[in-house]
């Protein structure tokens, strides 16, 4: 098969990962050099500073846990670094060494070289973890000619399979993140109506707090563990959280004790109820986004190893009604669908006719000034639109001299733009006329990702810029986030906790909402903050009031 038609896919997770290629109609999985499937996203250093990846890696994590990194993905779009020995590594660094090793593989297995790949990522992955992971591929000698979110590559490999037109919810549970995805099968199109999700919550969240739990019952004191203990009791616990049957049994051996411990279905149901808990937001999200209730989908697709834990797995059927689909392996499904995704964007035959439909997974806007409170977010793209897609907004200047503004796009769900992310800012230059200017911004974002901004003045003249794959600025985040902690300095009625917990909740509401709804919420927003910084106590109490009784709910009480 020629280099240029090979349609490889990655599923890069933050526990193991995959490569699959597209071959003889169908999606296949290549080994490792071991003979597996999964390798394990685990890096170490050995004495002779030699790199280890996977297997040999996750073997040494017990030995030597200060020279060996792991859960690394995690920290995509971070600075944070890990030391192995004497040197320093980042998460993309440290993610394109999995991504180096799934090549080596790869090119063993098929003996060409592979340079184009799709790449899997979490639905809520920001722009920023994004260009994370595209720079890993790059630091690999891979080009990512496609990022697939990680459900949607799911749904790919899933679809294939079902010949009716059916809604399906695809829960993604993996070992670092959680995504929901909504889809729709009209054969031969694959529609994605939502996706939701939880970047810090995996299979290693339920692990630390079991974790804490047995060191609890085994009156152990975890700063009195070295290392290599610690490392090991994780290791025991983690491989009794992922042995299926009832009850949960673990034993350790430490300093010549056998330590023993039993955990029942309703303890685990209680010791995880934090997190069970956090798994209910993005469904009910989901479904809210795509106008669905739990009972109009026709099928459950469970996606990713901490999705086969018999907890979450009963919580979800319990959620829905109805058993999950269990005809694939939900470790390797995701691979297999980057597989399939890649053979769609080259037209292999097989798989020409399929048409899929992704969505934009947050929304993108930027900051505007409403009645003197600055740093308000205006979203421009909803989260959950079809992409591609192009939009655009009507603002206007502040004063009739102004000769500039400052375009900050955002992503996120947050009223205010110091809760979102930072994508990008850029001056645009005016020209004074003496009265207030309309000015449109049209944002455009393809299939890919790729944003590209376009300004548009009342004189005709017209700027454009695309989202650059460079480093977000930490200045201008700083700077936002200094002037946003100074008004918030701001004592009374600011300070109130009856108004601090009441604006807490519009705002929560409005991440929540979409279209008039949202609008409505945003403008009620402004008003309460602006009542707040005009420290006029009846107009505070006049906004809040009238909030209420708009959204249908008792005015709050002072505690």
């Amino acid at each position: 098969m020629d280099n240029a038609t090979l349609a490889i896919g990655i599923d890069l997770g933050t526990t193991n990962s995959l490569i699959a290629v597209w071959q003889d109609g169908a999606a296949q999985l290549i080994p490792n050099k071991f003979g597996e499937y999964l390798t394990p996203s685990i890096i170490s250093m050995d004495e002779n500073k030699q790199i280890l990846v996977g297997k040999p890696a996750a073997a040494r994590k017990t030995s030597h846990p200060d020279k060996t990194a792991a859960l690394f993905k995690r920290a995509m779009g971070s600075n944070t670094h890990w030391h192995l020995g004497e040197e320093s590594f980042n998460a993309p660094e440290l993610s394109s060494l999995v991504l180096r090793s799934l090549k080596e593989d790869a090119e063993d297995y098929l003996q060409q070289p592979i340079k184009d790949v799709v790449i899997s990522v979490p639905a809520y992955f920001s722009d920023e973890q994004r260009k994370h992971t595209r720079l890993a591929a790059e630091l690999a000698g891979l080009n990512a000619v496609r990022l697939i979110n990680e459900p949607t590559a799911a749904a790919m490999a899933y679809g294939l399979h079902t010949q009716q037109n059916s809604r399906s919810l695809v829960f993604d549970l993996g070992g670092g993140t959680f995504d929901v995805t909504v889809l729709e099968y009209a054969t031969p199109i694959i529609e994605v109506h939502a996706s939701a999700g939880d970047n810090y919550l995996g299979g290693e969240d339920f692990t630390h707090l079991l974790l804490d739990e047995v060191l609890k019952r085994w009156n152990l004191d975890k700063s009195a563990l070295t290392d290599s203990d610690l490392a090991a009791l994780y290791a025991c616990v983690e491989a009794a959280k992922c042995a299926s049957g009832s009850p949960l049994r673990m034993s350790w051996l430490y300093q010549e004790r056998v330590l023993e411990s039993t955990f029942y279905d309703d303890e685990l149901e209680a010791l995880w109820l934090p997190l069970l808990n956090r798994l209910r937001t993005p469904i009910e999200q989901a479904l809210r986004d795509s106008r669905l209730k739990p009972e109009q989908i026709d099928s459950l697709v469970l996606v990713g190893g901490a999705s086969q834990m018999p907890l979450v797995q009963r919580i979800a059927v319990r959620l829905f009604g109805k058993l999950p689909y269990q005809s694939y392996d939900p470790s390797t499904i995701v691979a297999l669908g980057a597989a399939t995704q890649a053979a769609c964007r080259l037209r292999h035959e097989d798989v020409e006719e399929v048409i899929l439909t992704d969505i934009c997974p947050y929304s993108l806007g930027v900051e505007v000034n409403r009645q003197g409170v600055p740093g308000i977010f205006s979203p421009i793209i909803e989260r959950n639109t079809t992409v591609p897609v192009s939009k655009v907004e009507t603002y206007s200047t502040m004063h009739p001299e102004q000769d500039s503004i400052c375009v900050r796009v955002y992503q996120g769900e947050s009223h205010k733009v110091k809760n979102n992310i930072l994508i990008d800012s850029f001056d645009v230059m005016l020209k004074p006329n003496g009265h207030i200017q309309a000015i449109d911004i049209r944002f455009s974002y393809d299939i890919n990702g790729l944003l590209e901004v376009d300004v548009l003045l009342e004189d005709g003249k017209s700027e454009s810029r695309i989202i650059s794959h460079n480093a977000t600025s930490l200045t201008t985040q700083q700077i936002d986030a200094s002037r946003e902690r100074l008004l918030a300095l701001k004592i009374y009625p600011r300070d109130m906790l009856i108004n601090r917990t009441f604006k807490a909740q519009l705002e929560e509401q409005w991440s929540r909402a979409l279209g008039d709804e949202r609008e409505m919420l945003g403008e009620i927003i402004t008003d309460f903050d602006a009542a707040l910084l005009s420290n006029d106590m009846q107009r505070v109490d006049d906004v809040r009031r009238r909030a209420c009784e708009y959204l249908g709910i008792d005015e709050p009480k002072a505690p």
